[in-house]
C-alpha cells in the first residue's frame, strides 16, 4: 500500500495536482474498436486485439500512477446478441489474453477479479478466468475487475435474490436490507464504487454498467476510439477529473482546486 501511495503522490506532483485531487477507482467502458478497425478496412476482430493491447498499457498505467482499482467494461449481457463470428472470436481472443496475462498482473502485484454470470461463459474462457484469479488472488496491488458477461440490471437482480433467499433462511431481518447490505452483495462487494467513470468514442450513455456503483462518479467521455487511447489520455481525463467539484449532494464544497 505504501508503493501505491507513493505512486499517486508522484503521480500527481508530475500533473500538478494534490493527491487528493487523483481519483483511486476508474472504471472504463471501452468503446470503438469496430468503428477502429472499420476506418481501417480491417475485420472487426482486429479492432478488438488492438482494444486487448490498449487494456494492457492502460492497466500498467494505472499501475504506475498508483490507481486502486481499475474496473473494464469488457462483454456485456447484451453483447450475446452479436453476430456468432465475432463472439466465437472474442472468446478466444479472452481465453488467451488471460493466460498471456497472468505473468504481468504476478509482476505489479495487481488481483484479478470478474464481475458478471460466471456460467453463462463458455467453458475454456471459464477455466482460464478462474486459474488467474487464484494465481493473482494473493496480491496485495491494484485490483484490475474484468466486467465480462455482465450486465448492470442484471447484478441488482443477483444481488436481490441472494438478499431474499437470506432473508428466508434468516440470515437477515428486513432492518438489515440496507443501501450497505444491497452493496455487500453486487458482484463489486470487495470495490471501492469508481470515483472516475471513462467512456470512449464519444457515446453518451452508460449502457447497463455499473448502475448503483456510478451514483456519484464523475464523468469522462472522449471521442478517442478505445484502440487509440493511450496514457496522454488517460492523463486527460484525470486532469478534467481534478477539475470537478465534488459535491455528494451538498450544496457547496471546498473547490479541489482552491
Amino acid at each position: 500500500m505504501n508503493g501505491e501511495k507513493e505512486k499517486l503522490e508522484k503521480t500527481a506532483k508530475r500533473l500538478g495536482l494534490r493527491p487528493d485531487q487523483m481519483p483511486r477507482s476508474i472504471a472504463i467502458i471501452m468503446d470503438g474498436n469496430g468503428r477502429w478497425a472499420q476506418q481501417r478496412n480491417l475485420p472487426r476482430v482486429e479492432g478488438h486485439r488492438q482494444g486487448g493491447k490498449t487494456v494492457e498499457i492502460i492497466a500498467q498505467s494505472c499501475v504506475d500512477f498508483g490507481i486502486r482499482s481499475l474496473t473494464l467494461y469488457s462483454f456485456s449481457i447484451e453483447n450475446w446478441k452479436r453476430p456468432k463470428a465475432e463472439v466465437s472470436s472474442l472468446m478466444h481472443l479472452y481465453t488467451r489474453y488471460l493466460i498471456e496475462i497472468r505473468s504481468t498482473l504476478m509482476k505489479n502485484n495487481v488481483k484479478l477479479c470478474h464481475l458478471g454470470r460466471m456460467n453463462g461463459l463458455p467453458a475454456a474462457v471459464q477455466k482460464e478466468l478462474k486459474q488467474t484469479m487464484e494465481t493473482t488472488g494473493r496480491n496485495t496491488g491494484m485490483i484490475l475487475a474484468l466486467a465480462l458477461n455482465y450486465g448492470g440490471r442484471i447484478e441488482i437482480l443477483d444481488a436481490t435474490r441472494k438478499i431474499a433467499q437470506d432473508y428466508k433462511q434468516g440470515k437477515v431481518s428486513l432492518e438489515q436490507i440496507d443501501e450497505r447490505c444491497i452493496s455487500d452483495n453486487l458482484y463489486t462487494a470487495k470495490l471501492p464504487d469508481p470515483d472516475l467513470l471513462i467512456r470512449t468514442a464519444n457515446e453518451m450513455r452508460v449502457s447497463n454498467f455499473l448502475l448503483w456503483q456510478i451514483s456519484y462518479s464523475e464523468f469522462y467521455v472522449t471521442d478517442t476510439l478505445w484502440p487509440d487511447f493511450r496514457q496522454p489520455s488517460l492523463e486527460k481525463a484525470i486532469l478534467e477529473y481534478a477539475r470537478r467539484n465534488r459535491r455528494f449532494g451538498n450544496i457547496s464544497t471546498v473547490n479541489k482546486n482552491d
